[in-house]
């Protein structure tokens, strides 16, 4: 089961040939408000953008045309409510109690499911009851030990978060919620892959994904908008800087992380802990649409719903010039079909660089997030992703394992045999 609370994004061939695909909306229900003040967020600032707002609830009448507008438009038999903020937590129990309502009363057959992605700080006993009562899936944001996780996460008073995260992790497993962790992987967390890594397995968490951070300084662009980060390149002025961040993690240092961490994966782990970043690889080895937009060839397919009602055609770029409409004005399909979104989702395509064009692991990364591509290829152009040596190393380090594995399924074998003697990248049978 995949960490990213992200549906799958339409294929090329999906769109090229007009079919009807479901498209996913996560939804904020307090907007960027957040109850921490995490150095690297990349989402608090935009409360610039609301200025008339002071307390970022979502209204009633935007949760029920929300919950109405969502369920309608797919054309599958089930659909999926993600919550995200900011820290959704903060709309309280009342909120969703509402939520679940609508669902039942606009839900017409289809099989629902939700989950929470929040930073567990505020999941009490009354909390977890109710996410366990209603088979909510959690995402927990904890990026390792409390000395690692607590650089970057604190509260507003800068006190550490680490052992409240790490207390909410126990209660929901006392009330048998199902729990994925999100791990960002910033400048610090970087340098202790194991540490984090075997943490995680201490505390028996079987699902992972491992998210880097890269954040920009702010440029002349983010000087207009009034926000402290710059906004993705495609936002920025020509010339602008590309520094990262202090916080942001290196390009070579990111795939360092994942390959001291798959190295240990491959020989123990297989099939008992699944790490996302290797679950999708594999997947792209064995040519399988993949699980996360950043790894499609397009995106455009996981929009996002301010607490407003505004949407956007992705959670990184949640700018003023990228709004979409409303959804209290109805026609939420026809926004996610708008001319305006498919040349969004097709422009992470078309705007590959040559140098990405021609590279041989370009079927696993798809040039990666379009709001990371900012620097630029060896050649001079424009456009190449941040993490593009990272990724090459990690792919370089993977690849005879995925074969190796790739091999596996097609002869009917489970993938976990990787970890017997004989199957071990490098060794001769």
């Amino acid at each position: 089961m995949p960490v990213d609370m992200k549906k799958k994004n339409q294929t090329v061939s999906d769109q090229e040939n007009g079919r009807k695909q479901g498209f996913h909306l996560m939804a904020k229900p307090v907007g960027p408000r957040c109850n921490l003040r995490c150095a690297y967020c990349f989402y608090r600032e935009k409360e610039t953008f609301f200025p008339e707002h002071r307390d970022f609830f979502m209204p009633d009448e935007v949760l029920e045309a929300y919950v109405r507008e969502y369920i309608g438009s797919q054309p599958g038999p089930a659909v999926v409510f993600d919550w995200q903020g900011g820290e959704p937590a903060l709309a309280g129990l009342d909120f969703f109690e509402r939520a679940l309502d609508y669902q039942k009363k606009y839900q017409a057959g289809k099989q629902i499911r939700n989950t929470l992605q929040t930073n567990g700080t505020l999941l009490d006993e009354a909390w977890c009851a109710f996410l366990s009562r209603n088979n909510f899936l959690v995402g927990l944001s904890l990026d390792g030990p409390e000395k690692i996780h607590d650089v970057y996460r604190v509260n507003h008073d800068g006190r550490p978060t680490g052992a409240r995260v790490l207390q909410a992790l126990k209660l929901l497993r006392r009330h048998r919620v199902e729990v994925n962790v999100l791990a960002t992987v910033n400048r610090e967390s970087a340098q202790h892959p194991l540490e984090v890594y075997r943490f995680f397995k201490e505390h028996s968490v079987q699902f992972i994904q491992f998210i880097p951070v890269v954040e920009r300084e702010p440029d002349f662009e983010a000087g207009k908008l009034g926000i402290a980060l710059a906004a993705p390149p495609s936002l920025t002025c020509q010339g602008t800087s590309t520094a990262a961040t202090p916080w942001s993690v290196q390009p070579e240092q990111y795939g360092e992380f994942l390959i001291a961490i798959f190295n240990e994966w491959i020989r123990k782990d297989v099939g008992s802990v699944f790490v996302m970043n290797f679950e999708w690889s594999l997947g792209a080895w064995a040519k399988v649409a993949p699980g996360v937009c950043y790894l499609a060839p397009r995106c455009g397919q996981s929009l996002i719903l301010e607490h407003n009602g505004d949407i956007f055609p992705c959670d990184h770029f949640m700018y003023p010039d990228y709004r979409l409409g409303n959804i209290l004005d109805g026609g939420l399909r026809k926004m996610a079909e708008s001319e305006r979104q498919m040349t969004f989702s097709a422009s992470k395509e078309t705007g590959l660089p040559g140098y990405c064009r021609a590279c041989d692991f370009l079927f696993a990364c798809r040039g990666g997030c379009p709001k990371h591509r900012f620097i630029q290829s060896p050649d001079g152009e424009p456009g190449l992703n941040y993490l593009c040596a990272g990724f090459k190393k990690l792919y370089h380090a993977m690849n005879p394992s995925m074969r190796q594995m790739v091999d596996l399924i097609n002869r009917g074998l489970p993938v976990r045999k990787i970890m017997e003697a004989e199957y071990r990248p490098g060794d001769r049978r």
